[in-house]
């Protein structure tokens, strides 16, 4: 097929989730259809990455993104319909340059990213494939609950209202609508039971991930809890402040001088910056996040913001770095508590569970094996491709 595709990002270098997954799903898809690529950048350095993604595109087109609280965007926020999340990608260029490649391609479908860059497509009779990688009126309620300045609480109030029903609206444009998780899917279709929803999990180079050499485990020396996460994500910056400040200091209660904290992550503000102290380190630089998976001893990640791409669980699993988690950092990867990961939704039971990981041999083998095989059963890119293509048919 003949297939034009839009994303929010350039899937390329692999700094986050989203990226990780429209790369590996371009790669094996290619070789069964002719992809056009039309991506949003935020710099033009960005630019330099374009000719590896040539390698699996048959024409790649980048646009710079506008940034969240530039005038315009706060302009077109606020005498337009469109939440910021949408006025941030409203561009003319882009809307005439899909139509122009629309008169000159003739495809057979459109693959969307997000249904906020949905309004750049200008009407055609082309069918819409929508991936939406998290709810993201669900993501942005639930951070504007924390707001307490009233003003601001009531802004983004409003704003909130606008992206449920332009969400909901372009999921109905949409010839089929992609979700990430069950619970995504069932929420999905809880706003609106006429929606047809496929289930597209993410996934992960298991082979890639997989290390070659045994963890190190000499007795005595200290040991290393991981966090891992584009602070570009709200929710990422909301679970190091958690961990940091709620769930770290009762790990450091009893396994005193045993434990230092390391977070990963392109981005951080200054907010998370400011956490670094002797037993807590802060990398924003790692180029390849193997590196912090091999030193570290457990992953720990306290999510409770909704939406998110998992990655750092899968990712994980598949180095054999056992994992403590909450219900919702695991959501919809079908891993079981105390069979695949740790999971616990309060600070005392969070730093128990890590805590329990650090001392118990058995326990620490048991994940390891288990979490592995979870990654490699279920989430393997070949069989997530396969399952999109399979869609892609169903949708012409």
């Amino acid at each position: 097929m003949n297939i034009l595709m839009l994303t929010p990002y350039l899937p390329f270098p692999l700094w986050s989730g989203g990226q990780i997954r429209t790369f590996n799903l371009l790669k094996h898809l290619s070789k069964k259809h002719d992809i056009t690529l039309y991506s949003f950048i935020r710099e033009e350095r960005e630019k330099d990455y374009v000719a590896i993604l040539n390698k699996f595109c048959s024409e790649v087109r980048v646009f710079i993104k506008r940034p969240p609280w530039s005038a315009t965007s706060l302009a077109l926020a606020g005498i337009t319909y469109y939440p910021l999340v949408v006025c941030m990608y409203l561009n003319r260029e882009v809307k005439n340059s899909i139509t122009e490649a629309i008169s000159r391609k003739k495809f057979d479908l459109i693959h969307a990213e997000t249904f906020y860059i949905m309004p750049n497509i200008p009407q055609n009779n082309i069918p819409i494939i929508l991936a939406e990688q998290t709810i993201e009126y669900l993501v942005y309620r639930h951070h504007t609950k924390k707001v307490n300045f009233l003003p601001m609480k009531l802004l983004m109030e409003l704003d909130v209202a606008k992206i449920n029903f332009w969400e909901k609206r372009f999921w109905k444009r949409a010839k089929r609508v992609i979700a990430m998780s069950d619970s995504d899917m069932d929420t999905m279709q809880r706003r609106d039971s006429d929606l047809k929803v496929d289930l597209v999990p993410n996934g992960v180079d298991t082979e890639f991930f997989s290390l070659k050499l045994p963890r190190k485990k000499q007795p005595g020396r200290v040991k290393t809890i991981l966090f891992v996460g584009n602070f570009k994500w709200l929710q990422n910056r909301e679970a190091v402040n958690y961990l940091v400040r709620q769930v770290w200091p009762k790990i450091k209660a009893e396994l005193p001088g045993s434990v230092r904290l390391l977070i990963v992550g392109r981005h951080p503000p200054a907010e998370i910056n400011r956490l670094k102290s002797e037993d807590i380190t802060i990398d924003s630089e790692v180029e390849d996040i193997r590196t912090a998976y091999r030193i570290s001893d457990v992953l720990l990640a306290p999510i409770y913001g909704p939406g998110g791409t998992r990655y750092k669980i899968l990712e994980s699993m598949a180095t054999g770095l056992p994992v403590v988690t909450t219900a919702t950092g695991i959501e919809g990867l079908s891993a079981q508590n105390n069979r695949d990961a740790l999971i616990a939704d309060s600070p005392h039971h969070l730093a128990q569970a890590t805590i329990k990981l650090l001392t118990d041999e058995k326990l620490y083998r048991k994940l390891t094996e288990n979490g592995r095989k979870l990654v490699e059963n279920n989430f393997s890119w070949q069989e997530i491709s396969a399952r999109l293509d399979r869609i892609y048919k169903l949708a012409v």
